[in-house]
This record gives structure tokens, sequence and C-alpha cells, in this order.
């Protein structure tokens, strides 16, 4: 029994090689394609949730305050909106002691109906020379995303 191979049998056998080769190539691109499409998926989803804390961040109102002079011997308490929603209800405590603020300017301001963004309210200062330099003020306040927000700032003069 001699076994002869014939040019149809050497067409089948390239085919066949061919056919392999491609299955290999479609495997790999099938792989990288898998790849792809996961990290697309990713990309996606941090997208998300980019614009969801920035639809979050654009109702939330940001207060700050700090001491600023006006001259030789004049200061001021500056209360401040840098967030991008309108604050109301703001109110302000001293979670130490107040001896540096005017009781009644503070009762006249506050607690202040709306403070939009970028809008500030000045409180006159009373510093003398025992003033300590650093003091602890909370602000409380409303936005669009919930009610009493609190920040406890430490302006210092």
């Amino acid at each position: 029994m001699a076994f002869t191979v014939e040019a149809a049998d050497c067409i089948a056998g390239m085919a066949l090689l061919l056919s392999g080769y491609a299955t290999w190539i479609t495997l790999k691109f099938n792989k990288r394609q898998q790849s792809l499409i996961e990290s697309q998926e990713k990309l996606n989803n941090l997208l998300l949730e980019k614009e969801s804390n920035e639809a979050e961040n654009s109702k939330k109102a940001d207060l700050g305050a700090s001491f600023i002079k006006l001259g030789s011997n004049k200061y001021r308490l500056k209360i401040w909106n840098k967030g991008t929603a309108c604050a109301t209800h703001v109110r302000i405590e001293f979670p130490e002691e107040n001896n540096i603020l005017i009781q009644s300017e503070i009762d006249e301001k506050f607690p202040l109906e709306m403070l939009e963004t970028y809008q500030s309210v000045e409180l006159i200062a009373g510093v003398h020379m025992g003033t300590k330099r650093k003091h602890a003020i909370r602000l409380i306040w409303s936005d669009a995303s919930g009610e009493n927000h609190q920040k406890v700032v430490y302006p210092t003069l």
C-alpha cells in the first residue's frame, strides 16, 4: 500500500492550513476587539460619573470667610459664596467665643436670606491689642442640594 499525494491533496492541505491561520488571526482580532470594548465601556462609565458629579456640584454653594484689612487699623470679616449655586438661610456661629465682631451687626445681617454666587457680605471687626489672631467660625447654609450644610473656617488676622 503506497501512499500517493496528488495535487488535490496538496490543495486541500493548503486550504486546511490557510483556514487554521485565518481562524487564529480571527481569534486574536476578537481578543483585541473585546479589550477595546472593555476600555471603551470603562471610559463611558468614567464620563457618566464625571457628568453626574458636575451636575451635583452645580447645585452646591461653597461659603468661605477671611479677614481683610482696610487701612492701618480697620478690619472686616468677609463671607463669600464661591460655589455655583445660590446659598440660602445663611447663618453664622462661633464654636469658641466671639470677641472680635459686633453682635448688633451680626444680628442685623444674619440670618442672610440669600447669598448669590460670588456675592459677599462684610462685618466690621473690632481688632485691638489683645485680640487673638485665629478665630473659628461656623457657616451654616442651605442650597439646591440640601439643607444645613456646615463648614468651619479659621480666618486669621
